[in-house]
């Protein structure tokens, strides 16, 4: 008992995430109490709090709320994270699978692919809504129907799994063509420098994609934001062959601040593109990347050439759970 009658309680950290996990059950016990759509921050691509790419998931049982674009842009930029996801449960789809329409927001605009929010609406979905049998969970977006499953730990982590959760998503293979000649003079200066090994451009949103000569100046590259909003296409992908001994095969920065977004800290439809790339440069269908800004991620990737597949695999963590009010 504390001062004036007031009693406090002691929480564990493992009691914290339990009430996070079970928190939107007990918001729909309450029916018709609140209509409010359930939301969570979660941390993308690590095992750890604080690390990887955080991205806010809302859960929402109005289909109104999902159609109204205005109100989803303006939740995304209140939460100001470099994507926020809406989910509207599709009953309309007839496979086994749960289906659920998923849209992604950055702080400025609607984008049609992204990885990392995709994984963190995953991770939410499998831990605090769908029963624990569900295995397999398909999207429906813009940019097509994609999936995510829970998977066996990948080999290179040396991690056996038992009580961890790792999440597949599949995605697809993204093709690199040449620059014009005319978008190669500002990357230098761009990149303040940097020793510049190749200069491509993706065939989806025309990011520019900047292999470096090493691993190490990816990490340490200081970019120039401003010229980087004025290069062509939606923003520059940094990457580099990673060190002997690292564990990793490549390490990757992404920037775009034309979105709102001077830094993604990890970015999954990046190596959409990035894995084709590097799995012929190094003669590998399995790699593992790392991404090497200040919150840092690690992606386990698999390519299928045949059916021009990514398959990106990795793990999240929820930090926070609540409801929007607005």
């Amino acid at each position: 008992m504390g001062k004036n009658g007031i009693q406090y309680a002691v929480v564990s950290n493992t009691a914290l995430y339990s009430l996070a996990a079970i928190l939107p059950f007990l918001i729909s016990l309450a029916g018709g109490l609140t209509s409010s759509p359930w939301s969570s921050q979660v941390d993308a691509f690590t095992a750890g709090p604080f690390k990887g790419n955080p991205a806010a998931v809302c859960l929402l049982e109005d289909a109104a709320k999902a159609a109204d674009e205005r109100w989803m842009q303006s939740v995304a930029s209140e939460f100001n994270l470099s994507q926020t996801a809406f989910l509207l449960r599709d009953s309309s789809a007839a496979g086994a699978a749960p289906r659920f329409q998923l849209r992604w927001f950055t702080p400025a605009a609607e984008v049609e692919l992204c990885g990392h929010a995709t994984l963190a609406s995953a991770h939410f979905l499998f831990t605090s809504v769908l029963a624990e049998h569900e295995a397999l969970i398909e999207f429906s977006t813009k940019s097509g129907i994609h999936t995510a499953k829970k998977v066996a730990a990948p080999e290179s982590t040396g991690v056996l799994g038992e009580g961890k959760l790792f999440i597949e998503l599949d995605f697809p293979m993204i093709d690199l063509v040449d620059c014009h000649p005319s978008e190669l003079p500002s990357i230098p200066e761009t990149l303040n420098g940097a020793s510049i090994v190749s200069v491509h451009k993706s065939t989806i949103a025309g990011d520019l994609i900047v292999e470096l000569s090493s691993g190490k100046e990816v990490a340490d590259i200081i970019p120039n934001i401003h010229e980087i909003k004025m290069c062509s296409g939606r923003g520059i992908i940094v990457t580099g062959p990673a060190p002997a001994g690292s564990g990793y095969d490549f390490f990757t920065r992404f920037f775009c601040p034309k979105f709102g977004i001077p830094e993604d800290p990890v970015c999954g439809s990046a190596h959409c593109v990035l894995a084709p790339y590097w799995g012929g440069k190094l003669g590998k269908h399995k790699l593992t990347a790392f991404q090497a800004s200040p919150r840092s991620g690690i992606l386990y990737l698999e390519l299928e050439a045949a059916g021009r597949r990514v398959r990106i695999q990795g793990e999240a963590v929820t930090v926070m759970t609540g409801t929007l009010l607005a």
